[in-house]
């Protein structure tokens, strides 16, 4: 099939390259012709592990392509992807959908006489397919095509094998002429007996909201459950194993931290709240949800504080920036809201990330930015754990006391055992693990006054 993708950028890329290794043909259109004259030279522009070997290897054999011209290509195309942008709207926080009826337009305008499937792959609003198809058939009456609505779910950092293996595909469509089309797409999906969700606009639409606040409400209720274990002496990892073994819960998304970022949860949480607003059926957990984890970022920087001790003057090592590891994306990461506190507070934070400083730092001035790991510790205060990247895993502990100024680490990811910190000379602090700390709850606390009245006087 020949396929012409709208938008180069992180879904666009990805989907394009993943639909050529599938032995179709795909030309990714951009309006920025910088990024595809980069693409054309072999520069992804993005950082996605193995998204630079499968373009080279599709581009070579022919069947991946890239280029500006998107009349002559959506014209050639038997489908077309629209894969642009859809960032919350400033000021109300609905889906800025500008970019997708832009899309939309010049596909009505220039899509060929044969029979077209327009695919929406960005995440859209409810109702955005029935709006499309009103839209191209206004402009053009006697066209042949279908719309359909095919969300994604790809998770930065491990894409590639979130297409190639996913857990279901979803597909909205009204006519059984475009679901054959898309059946034929997805046929070498078909052999590895993936589950396809066949339904209708609108159900496909919600599916992929719906997916998202879910996962952002497991994130915040591990981080609400780790607060309270802090209060009274339970370990997190411990309850989040105890639940996730629950065939019911799962495991995945269970691990507390300094909240949710990225380019999907927060954006897609807050259109959801807008949408079941606008709908009359309100959506409390979600809104909750997006309220909770705004606080939370802030929290993390009252807990860096606090550890600082007076923090006036004094220095922070930062590893990590991005909102999670093997991403170079900064949107919404927890370190634009914890960073810009600390600096507000008069502390120094050298920074270093492996591959989000160049993104970061036209973000975050202020911010010194280190050549590695043990860079940012020299004369440091205190070291943060921001971002759970490998590299920082097995530090040289003892390479690490000698270069901080003082034994301190607030490890914001538990990437570390509280006991085996401490017995290495630590003043070490975590998130939700205080099992092993010796100043968990005592008898006579508040914890214990419940129980009082039980106990032998």
């Amino acid at each position: 099939m020949q396929i012409a993708v709208i938008g180069s950028g992180y879904v666009g890329l990805v989907s394009g390259a993943c639909f050529s290794e599938f032995g179709h043909r795909v030309v990714c259109i951009d309006k920025d012709a910088a990024k595809i004259e980069r693409l054309k030279a072999g520069e992804i522009p993005i950082y996605e592990p193995g998204l630079d070997a499968l373009v080279a290897k599709n581009v070579a054999a022919g069947r991946l392509a890239f280029d500006t011209d998107l009349a002559t290509n959506v014209a050639a195309a038997d489908i077309v992807f629209i894969a642009v942008g859809t960032p919350s709207r400033r000021g109300d926080g609905h889906a800025d959908l500008s970019y997708i009826y832009g899309a939309a337009r010049e596909i009505a305008e220039n899509m060929g006489s044969g029979y077209t499937v327009i695919v929406t792959k960005s995440t859209v609003p409810v109702g955005t397919g029935r709006a499309l198809e009103a839209l191209v058939r206004e402009i053009r009456p006697e066209g042949d095509f279908d719309i359909c609505s095919n969300p994604e779910f790809l998770r930065e950092g491990s894409a590639i094998g979130d297409f190639m293996r996913p857990d279901r595909v979803v597909i909205g469509a009204e006519s059984e002429r475009a679901r054959a089309a898309m059946r034929t797409l997805y046929r070498p999906l078909y052999l590895i007996e993936t589950p396809v969700v066949m339904t209708n606009f609108e159900t496909a639409e919600l599916i992929k909201y719906a997916a998202n606040a879910f996962l952002a409400t497991k994130i915040t209720f591990i981080n609400e459950m780790a607060d309270l274990c802090e209060k009274v002496g339970a370990d997190v990892h411990g309850v989040a194993k105890g639940m996730g073994l629950d065939g019911r819960i799962g495991s995945k998304f269970l691990h507390a931290g300094p909240g949710y970022g990225g380019s999907c949860f927060p954006k897609d949480t807050l259109a959801l709240v807008r949408t079941a607003q606008d709908a009359g059926t309100p959506t409390r957990i979600v809104e909750a949800v997006v309220e909770i984890n705004s606080q939370r970022k802030r929290q993390m920087a009252d807990r860096i504080l606090a550890a600082l001790g007076a923090p006036k003057g004094k220095s922070v090592a930062m590893l990590g920036v991005t909102f999670k590891p093997n991403t170079d994306d900064m949107r919404d990461s927890p370190s634009l809201d914890v960073i810009p506190a600390l600096l507000a507070a008069g502390v120094e934070v050298r920074a270093y990330d492996p591959a989000g400083m160049e993104e970061a730092a036209k973000l975050l001035p202020g911010v010194t930015w280190c050549g590695n790991a043990y860079d940012t510790m020299v004369g440091a205060d205190a070291l943060v754990i921001m971002t759970e990247w490998n590299e920082f895993r097995a530090l040289d502990l003892e390479r690490t006391l000698g270069l901080l100024r003082q034994p301190v680490m607030v490890d914001l990811r538990n990437v570390y055992n509280p006991e085996d910190m401490r017995a290495s000379g630590f003043v070490y602090s975590s998130i939700g693990r205080t099992a092993a700390d010796p100043g968990a709850p005592q008898a006579g606390s508040d914890l214990y006054r419940l129980h009082a009245e039980y106990l032998p006087r």
